[in-house]
C-alpha cells in the first residue's frame, strides 16, 4: 500500500465542532500545566503525606490489577468463546461500573460487602474479614471500577482470534487449559497487556467508590486521589502538583499503548520479516549441522509410541475407521488402515461439517466414531487422537516451526528433548528441517503447509483430517507439496480424509472419493470409477466435463434445464440419468453443420479461457444448457471466436456417457 494517502478537506460543519471538542478536552490539562508551581514540585511530591498516599495507591492498584487478572481473564474468555443464555446480561454487568457514578458504586459495595450488607456479616463472622474502612476495601473498590477495562480489551482480542488455532491445538492432544495458556493467551498478549495497563491506571486513579466504601484513613485507605481531595482544601498548589503526577501516569499509559484498546492478535516482529523463498528440499548431506536423526518416525516403525493415556497402543499402530454420522450429515463411513479418502462436493454439501463432527467440534452433526479397537465417541477432542490440518495450516505464530511440530508431543507429555528430536526428524523428512527455528511468518506457503503436516503426523494421530491443505498454494508449490503428501500418506497407519475441490488432488492422493450432497453420500468409489461415471453434475464439472441431468423419454433424455438430448444408449422411460459429455467431444461451427450429428444447437460464445495448450469455450444457448467445448487456438482463430460471436455446437450421440441416478 502506498504511504501517500489522498487528503480529504473536512467540511466546516464537522471540523469546527471537532476542534471545539479537542479544545474542551485539552483546556483542563493546560490549566494543570500552567498552574503547577514547578519550583516547588519536588517538595510537594516528597512530602510525607503524599509519599505515604503514593505507596498505598501503588499497593492498592497492583492488588486490584492482580485480582482483575484472576477474575477478569476467565470472564473475558467465557464471554468470547462460550454461548450461553443471559450473555447480554452478563456483559451489561461488566460494563455497569464504567457508567455507574463511582459514589453509587461505593454505596452498592457497602450494601453487598459491608458489615450490614448481604455478604459482609458472613465474611466477618466466618473468616474475620472486614472490608469497609480497610486497605482490602480499597482494593475491592478499585477492582470493581477497573476490571471492566481488562474484560473489554481481552474479549475484543479473543473475538479477533481465529478459533482454528485453538481447535487445531485440541486436535493435537492439548487439554483446554493447556490450549488456553500455550496458544490463546500468547496470541492475545497485546490485548491482555493493553487491558492490564488500563486497569492499573484506572485503579490508581479511583476516588469515589474508595471514599464511600473504604473511607479516607491516612495510611490505610487514603490513596493518592483522596490525598488530592484533602490538599485542595488547604494546599491547592500541592494538590495541583499531585494531580500533575497522576495526569503524567495516565498519559504515559495511553501513549505507551498507542491506541491498542482491543489488542487485535498479531504476529509481532516476525510478521515484518519477509518469508524465505520456496526451494527444493535439502538433502541430508547438505545439512551437516543438523542434529542426528532418531529412528524414522513412520507409522510402522513406532508401534510402541504411547497414546494420550500413556499406554502403548494395543492394535499395532494400524487403525481402521468406522463412523456413523447423524445430524446435518447422515452417512456411515468405513475404511481400512492406510486408506486416503478425498471428500468432495459443492459448497454447503457438508464437507467441513463432516470433519468437525469427527473431531467432536460441532453441534450440527454427531459422529459415533471407532478408531482401531477404541470407541472415542464420548471422548473430548483432545483425547480422540484425531489430528486436523485446516486450510491455512493454523501454525501458532508465536512458536517456531520446531516448537509447532513438537506441540502435540509435548501435549501428550513426551519429554522436551525427545519431542524436539522427533519433531526435527519429521521436519527433515518433509524437507523443511533447515527452517526449524523460523517463525511461521517467515515461511512461504508451501513450507508452512509442510510444517503443518509434519506437526499433525508427529502427533501420531489415528485419524488425519486435511481441509483443503493445498488450496492456498501456487501451482508449482502445490505439485511439490502434493508429491510430499502422497509419499507420507502411503506410510500412515490410520485413515486420512482430505477435503478438496481439485480433481488432480482427488485422483492422485486418494484411494476413494466420497461425494457429498446435502450432507449425504452421493457416491463413494475409487477415483477411476468416479472419473468415468460421476453421479453428481458438480463432480462432473469439477472433472472438467459437461454434465446434464434429465429423465429418459422416447429414446432420448428430457433435460431438467430444458431441451432434449438424443442418445445412442436406450434407457427405460422415466429413469433419471446424468449425461456426461467431454469438452473435446463438442464440435463448434460458424454455420449449422450437416451430416451425422443428431444433437445440434445454436448458441453464443460467452467466455474463452486457456487450459494448457488448448482453449475452453463456454457457449450459452436458449435450446440447451450451457456447454463447454475444448478446441485448439488455431481452430479458434479460424472460426473467429470471441465473446458474443454466434456459433453452432454439435455432439454425436455415441460421444455421450450415461450414468443412472
Amino acid at each position: 500500500m502506498s504511504r501517500f494517502r489522498t487528503r480529504t478537506r473536512p467540511p466546516v460543519a464537522l471540523a469546527l465542532p471537532a476542534l471545539l471538542a479537542v479544545a474542551f478536552l485539552l483546556l483542563p490539562l493546560i490549566g494543570i500545566l500552567t498552574r503547577t508551581q514547578w519550583s516547588e514540585l519536588g517538595e510537594h511530591l516528597t512530602s510525607p503525606g503524599v509519599v505515604e498516599a503514593l505507596r498505598l495507591s501503588t499497593v492498592v492498584s497492583l492488588w486490584a490489577l492482580g485480582l482483575s487478572l484472576v477474575l477478569g481473564v476467565p470472564l473475558a474468555w467465557l464471554l468470547a468463546r462460550v454461548p450461553f443464555k443471559g450473555k447480554a446480561l452478563v456483559r451489561s454487568l461488566v460494563l455497569l461500573p464504567m457508567v455507574l457514578p463511582p459514589t453509587v458504586g461505593g454505596v452498592a459495595l457497602l450494601l453487598g460487602f459491608g458489615r450490614r450488607g448481604l455478604l459482609g456479616p458472613w465474611l466477618e463472622g466466618t473468616f474475620g474479614i472486614t472490608l469497609p474502612f480497610h486497605t482490602s476495601g480499597a482494593v475491592v473498590a478499585a477492582t470493581f471500577v477497573a476490571m471492566p477495562f481488562l474484560v473489554i480489551s481481552l474479549e475484543g482480542a479473543l473475538g479477533g482470534l481465529k478459533q482454528s488455532y485453538e481447535e487445531t491445538a485440541a486436535s493435537l492432544g492439548a487439554s483446554p487449559v493447556r490450549v488456553f495458556f500455550t496458544v490463546t493467551l500468547p496470541m492475545v498478549a497485546p490485548g491482555l497487556i493493553a487491558g492490564a495497563a488500563l486497569t492499573w491506571a484506572r485503579a490508581l486513579g479511583e476516588f469515589g467508590a474508595t471514599i464511600t466504601f473504604a473511607g479516607n484513613l491516612p495510611g490505610t485507605t487514603q490513596t493518592l486521589p483522596l490525598q488530592v481531595y484533602l490538599l485542595l482544601q488547604d494546599q491547592p498548589e500541592a494538590a495541583t502538583s499531585v494531580s500533575l503526577l497522576l495526569l503524567a501516569v495516565a498519559m504515559g499509559v495511553l501513549i505507551a499503548l498507542r491506541g491498542r484498546w482491543t489488542g487485535t492478535p498479531a504476529d509481532r516482529k516476525a510478521a515484518e520479516l519477509p518469508p524465505v523463498a520456496e526451494e527444493p528440499a535439502p538433502t541430508a548431506a547438505a545439512e551437516p549441522s543438523a542434529p542426528a536423526k532418531p529412528a524414522e518416525p513412520t507409522a510402522a516403525a513406532e508401534p510402541t509410541t504411547p497414546d494420550a493415556s500413556g499406554a502403548a497402543p494395543r492394535d499395532g499402530g494400524r487403525w481402521p475407521l468406522h463412523a456413523t454420522v447423524t445430524g446435518f450429515n447422515r452417512l456411515t463411513l468405513d475404511a481400512e488402515p492406510g486408506t486416503t479418502i478425498a471428500v468432495v462436493g459443492e459448497n454447503g454439501a457438508g464437507k467441513t461439517t463432516l470433519l468437525r463432527a469427527l473431531l467432536g467440534l460441532t453441534p450440527r452433526a454427531h459422529a459415533e466414531l471407532r478408531l482401531g479397537d477404541t470407541d472415542v465417541t464420548a471422548l473430548p477432542p483432545h483425547k480422540r487422537q484425531v489430528a486436523w490440518v485446516p486450510q491455512d495450516g493454523a501454525l501458532f505464530p508465536h512458536l517456531s516451526a520446531l516448537a509447532n511440530t513438537a506441540y502435540g508431543l509435548r501435549a501428550r507429555r513426551v519429554p522436551r528433548a525427545e519431542a524436539r528430536a522427533r519433531a526435527q526428524a519429521w521436519l527433515d523428512r518433509l524437507g523443511v528441517g533447515h527452517l526449524a527455528h523460523r517463525k511461521p511468518a517467515q515461511l512461504s506457503g508451501g513450507q508452512a503447509q509442510r510444517v503443518a503436516l509434519a506437526r499433525a503426523l508427529a502427533a501420531r494421530p489415528r485419524l488425519l483430517l486435511l481441509d483443503e491443505p493445498l488450496a492456498a498454494l501456487d501451482q508449482t508449490t502445490r505439485a511439490r507439496v502434493r508429491h510430499t503428501l502422497r509419499t507420507h500418506l502411503a506410510e500412515f497407519g490410520g485413515v486420512c480424509l482430505i477435503v478438496t475441490h481439485d480433481p488432480v488432488e482427488a485422483v492422485s492422493l486418494a484411494d476413494r472419493v466420497l461425494v457429498l450432497a446435502d450432507g449425504q453420500t452421493l457416491q463413494d468409489a475409487p477415483p477411476v470409477e468416479v472419473t468415468r461415471h460421476p453421479r453428481s453434475p458438480w463432480v462432473a464439472r469439477m472433472l472438467g466435463r459437461n454434465a446434464w441431468q434429465g429423465t429418459a423419454s422416447e429414446g432420448g433424455l428430457a433435460l431438467a434445464a430444458g431441451g432434449r438430448l438424443v442418445l445412442a444408449e436406450e434407457l427405460p422411460d422415466g429413469v433419471p440419468a446424468l449425461a456426461i459429455i467431454a469438452p473435446e467431444a463438442v464440435s463448434v461451427h460458424r454455420e449449422r453443420p450437416a451430416g451425422s450429428p443428431r444433437n445440434v444447437w445454436p448458441g453464443t460464445v460467452r467466455e474463452i479461457t486457456a487450459l494448457g495448450s488448448r482453449l475452453r469455450v463456454l457457449i450459452g444457448s436458449a435450446e440447451a444448457p450451457d456447454l463447454v467445448a475444448e478446441i485448439t487456438p488455431d481452430a479458434a482463430a479460424e472460426l473467429g471466436l470471441a465473446d458474443g460471436v454466434r456459433v453452432w455446437t454439435s455432439v454425436k450421440a455415441t460421444e455421450i456417457t450415461l450414468v443412472r441416478l
